[in-house]
């Protein structure tokens, strides 16, 4: 990509998410899925992690390398013609360096966007250290500043996705979170498992920057989150596993019955053919 180009998509990327309306970003998990994607008329596309990781047969949780991800990110990048977010999960690596490392790979992957999530695997210490977060958020913004692009950082805590500490407590502790990733550069902040109204609300107007929240069965329209100021909405890993929810009933009656009614209103082949032409 050239990357007076690439500059451009990352400012009108940016853009997207001060309004007025809500972006909603679709997230893809390969060329095709990303296709389908932005034919529907989506502004912008983002990946997920656990989807790419899925389909190149690793579990969720930072198993996949850093090269295998942005690999993927990068063959997306290349087949659609808006921008394109990277989720890059806890950014591979433990110190500030290796998110810095992985925010450039992002962007030479094409990317102009990144997910940076604060999780761990250690069950005794589920979120990383507020302090180290906050320097790999200023490491990230300050490698991708010497490339010459704007990357749209989305920082993430997985406080309420992983129920961490106590329910009474876990309100304020986003904030504090939150208000720290802001203040060291992130453009907008991301708190998965979320999906309170009135919570939502509330944290928009605390944060005072754009939020993403995560959406799926149950949760509100994104009409609903757009009153609440939510500027952001995704799906996350969703539509990869509806696809392998059908995949699975295709399974089930194949092998059950021999009959084939699973596979109807799929997309026509030659339809498939021309979009990836």
């Amino acid at each position: 990509m050239n990357l007076d180009d690439q500059k451009a998509k990352a400012v009108s990327f940016r853009g997207m998410h001060r309004g007025p309306k809500t972006l909603v970003l679709p997230n893809a998990w390969d060329v095709a899925s990303a296709r389908v994607f932005e034919d529907a008329g989506f502004g912008a596309i983002a990946t997920t992690s656990a989807g790419v990781a899925f389909s190149l047969g690793y579990p969720d949780g930072q198993k996949i390398t850093r090269e295998e991800m942005l690999a993927r990110i990068g063959r997306i990048t290349k087949a659609v013609k808006v921008p394109v977010t990277a989720d890059a999960e806890a950014g591979y690596g433990n110190r500030p360096e290796d998110a810095g490392r992985t925010a450039v790979g992002v962007i030479e992957a094409g990317a102009v966007g990144m997910n940076l999530e604060d999780a761990t695997d250690d069950p005794d210490h589920p979120l990383v250290d507020l302090g180290l977060q906050v320097e790999r958020i200023r490491a990230v913004k300050a490698a991708a500043l010497k490339t010459g692009v704007l990357l749209v950082l989305n920082a993430r805590t997985d406080l309420y996705l992983a129920q961490v500490g106590a329910a009474e407590s876990r309100y304020a502790e986003t904030i504090r979170r939150l208000l720290a990733y802001r203040d060291a550069g992130a453009d907008c902040v991301f708190v998965p498992g979320l999906s309170d109204v009135e919570t939502i609300g509330r944290l928009v107007r605390d944060v005072k920057c754009p939020v993403n929240i995560l959406v799926g069965p149950g949760s509100p329209s994104v009409p609903a989150l757009e009153k609440l100021g939510v500027a952001r909405v995704s799906v996350g890993s969703s539509a990869m596993r509806a696809t392998l929810g059908l995949v699975k009933r295709i399974a089930q009656e194949l092998n059950a019955s021999g009959t084939y009614a699973a596979l109807e209103n799929g997309i026509a082949y030659a339809d498939v053919n021309r979009m990836l032409a």
